[in-house]
């Protein structure tokens, strides 16, 4: 399972790193960045999570 990011649609809201730290990273003016586009095992919940948290759907998961 892949999480991909559509940077054009983020917000900078940041709401998509409290469920999944460990995959999304933020830079300084809050936007989003996937650490590691191949989501480990044991964190699919976490990463679906991410996505659902996003209100722009900037993030999504490719199986």
């Amino acid at each position: 399972m892949k999480l991909l990011l559509d940077s054009t649609r983020c917000q900078g809201y940041g709401l998509c790193q409290e469920p999944s730290p460990e995959l999304i990273d933020l830079d300084e003016w809050g936007y989003a960045r996937v650490r590691a586009a191949e989501v480990p095992s044991g964190g699919e919940d976490a990463a679906e999570a991410a996505v659902a948290a996003c209100p722009n759907s900037a993030l999504r998961l490719v199986k």
